[in-house]
């Protein structure tokens, strides 16, 4: 039976929206302290060992991203319809699969970093310490996959102040262990693995007690319940749907920098400063956009067509206002942050020639950003994947016949272009996802 729908205001969106945005804020801050305290210690084989582990790491857990994307909205919309049973039950089941998957890739160490090392190849100094510092690291795997799924509970039940306590938490666990291991006590490399591991592990427990009320009842443990066959099922398609989306979307940007090479070394330098703040734009923006999720998930779940329109509307209008802001600061601003990343007169120059496309990119982005929320909250994935494979070919072609003609230019056209048609496929595809909503209030 549907519960009665929580008004759609625009406090609700912000309540939601800004510990995200606060939170997500944080994330580059982690990376930087480890590079700098590695830093420190005048070595180059060690900071190169770090930011390569890191990076395989990083790679390997992106794969699982789709736990926190499909948590959100299937919870969602169980926390919409009133079934609380069922908010547990998901909660466990997500869970499962983050612990299982954790202790998958523990068990295949060994040849996920000898894959690992032939696709990125490196010095036998820097691959010796960077394995030393993989073998640390990866028995966090389970606690950093699993927190996924904490991750998206927490943002389902609007409880994002919770999010935003445990990535403080986190991080600041994390830099003092990392200042006392590795330059206090002369750990080195092995120190910064210590204190991520140690970090992970009390981030997820501290996450996992934030869920305590999923565990309040018996739900969670309802073995029939949590391994109900349509559930499990239902589950493992829309996870599936989320994760080769969000593969064509990695192959794109990929790409992007791929062909930005072929620029010349200059031009690859100038478009990986530029990258990185189109990569903070869309952290920033990611708060409404995980709003959407939250309320269109809620307002299916309880059955109101009309706040599942609200929802649409309010947090797009937010996110649309956030990218405007974002785009004005780069507009004002953007010459002395190129300044802060790179010391480089030429690339200096060079990212300049293309700092206007970095100033249209969130205005140009946003709206395919929040309907990604809109549709993940609705868990409407296949439709998402059609649209992807859609706009994916379509930048193919426009790459094609851009890049020749225009240069790096092109490739940034192109890429602008792939938000527009990631937008303009998904918003022929809404009127649909209103209509899945039985009732027109």
């Amino acid at each position: 039976m549907n519960a009665t729908p929580e008004p759609v205001t625009h406090a609700r969106v912000l309540r939601i929206a800004g510990p995200v945005v606060l939170s997500n804020a944080t994330v580059p801050l982690l990376g930087a302290v480890d590079t700098g305290v590695i830093g420190q210690l005048g070595d180059v084989v060690a900071l190169g060992a770090v930011g390569l582990g890191a990076a395989i790491l990083a790679a390997l857990y992106w794969i699982f991203g789709f736990l926190r994307m499909g948590t959100t909205g299937f919870v969602a919309q169980a926390r919409g319809a009133g079934d609380r049973a069922e908010v547990a039950a998901h909660l466990s089941r997500a869970l499962l699969i983050g612990g299982a998957a954790g202790l998958a890739l523990v068990a295949g160490q060994a040849l996920l970093w000898r894959g690992a090392f032939a696709i990125a190849p490196a010095s036998e100094a820097v691959e010796s310490v960077a394995r030393a510092y993989l073998s640390i690291r990866i028995w966090g795997a389970p606690a950093t996959i699993s927190l996924y799924a904490v991750t998206g509970w927490l943002i389902a039940m609007e409880r994002t102040r919770g999010v935003l306590v445990t990535q403080l938490a986190m991080n600041g666990t994390n830099v003092a262990l990392d200042l006392w291991f590795v330059l206090g006590l002369g750990l080195g490399v092995e120190g910064v693995a210590w204190a991520s591991l140690v970090a992970e592990w009390s981030g997820v427990g501290l996450g996992l007690w934030l869920c305590r009320e999923a565990f309040a009842g018996g739900w969670w443990r309802d073995r029939a319940r949590v391994f109900a066959g349509r559930a499990l099922r239902r589950m493992a398609s829309v996870n599936g749907d989320i994760m080769l989306r969000s593969v064509l979307l990695q192959g794109s940007f990929t790409t992007f920098v791929f062909l930005g090479a072929g620029q010349g070394d200059l031009t690859l330098a100038a478009n990986q400063v530029l990258m990185q703040f189109l990569e903070i734009s869309a952290y920033a923006l990611d708060g409404f956009a995980f709003a959407a999720e939250a309320m269109v998930g809620a307002a299916l779940g309880a059955g109101s067509r009309a706040h599942l329109r609200q929802a649409a509307r309010l947090a797009s209008i937010w996110g649309a206002g956030g990218a405007v802001l974002v785009a004005l600061a780069y507009a004002a601003f953007g010459p002395a942050l190129v300044d802060l990343l790179t010391t480089s007169p030429e690339v200096r120059a060079r990212a300049r020639e293309f700092l206007p496309w970095l100033v249209a990119a969130p205005v140009v982005g946003v709206a395919s950003w929040m309907l990604d929320g809109i549709f993940i909250g609705a868990t409407w994935t296949r439709e998402m994947l059609k649209a992807m494979l859609w706009s994916v070919g379509s930048y193919a072609v426009a790459l094609v016949l851009l890049v020749p003609v225009l240069g790096n230019h092109g490739l940034w056209l192109a890429l602008l272009l792939l938000f527009v048609i990631r937008a303009a496929t998904l918003w022929a595809r809404y009127p649909r996802l209103e209509l899945r909503v039985g009732a027109a209030v």
